[in-house]
């Protein structure tokens, strides 16, 4: 009995997986030339979330004894693990995106919520990304300032901390070494402390947080 109950929910994932990989095809056909630019993290969440939706009213039509919801999820761990993510990290991708499917007041995300509803040949995927084309926050313009900036910290902080020690070294062969260590560190801070800061403003200049939209626009 408990086989034959394992055979089906594995069969109902095929199921899901499937439908699923069939309107994710049809929805970046899509999209394809919209020129859409979000940052690839915010973009890879949206379609596992709307994947989730998908597969949660697929899980529906299944009259399994599980959660549909829960199922949904299940099997785009699946998808994932088929995709070629071992299965502790399709895991911790599942949790990550769990607690980011709904929002403060426990409704649905956005993603979801239109997943749900998404039906063959509509333009459901474009309706979510539509909503927040103007959003800076996950942006790729965005993104790849954030990428950069961590560059320079990073590069810059390392180029500074050397020359600055190379520089004692040379100049000022009698200083202890730990005082070479000192000068190359605050070399170092001289360059990430500043970039960080600049950083910081121009995101609390630039970024306002809007309400996370629950359900498609009307």
């Amino acid at each position: 009995m408990d086989d034959t109950k394992t055979d089906a929910g594995a069969t109902g994932i095929d199921v899901c997986v499937q439908h699923a990989r069939e309107m994710l095809a049809s929805q970046l056909a899509k999209i394809k030339d919209k020129g859409y630019d979000f940052a690839p993290q915010f973009r890879q969440m949206t379609i596992q979330l709307y994947l989730a939706g998908i597969m949660w009213r697929c899980s529906e039509s299944l009259s399994l004894s599980t959660s549909a919801r829960d199922h949904g999820f299940a099997a785009l761990q699946a998808m994932l693990i088929s995709d070629g993510m071992t299965k502790k990290q399709a895991q911790q991708r599942i949790a990550f995106l769990n607690n980011m499917s709904r929002v403060e007041d426990g409704g649905d995300t956005l993603a979801i919520t239109i997943g749900y509803e998404a039906v063959p040949d509509d333009n459901s995927l474009a309706m979510i990304f539509d909503e927040y084309q103007n959003e800076v926050r996950v942006s790729g313009a965005f993104w790849r300032f954030y990428e950069r900036g961590k560059k320079i910290m990073f590069i810059g902080g390392a180029v500074a901390a050397f020359v600055t020690i190379w520089a004692v070294t040379i100049f000022l062969p009698k200083t202890e070494g730990i005082d070479v260590l000192a000068a190359g560190l605050l070399a170092a801070a001289l360059v990430v402390l500043p970039t960080f800061l600049i950083g910081l403003w121009i995101y609390r200049m630039k970024i306002k947080k809007p309400p996370l939209p629950t359900s498609p626009p009307e």
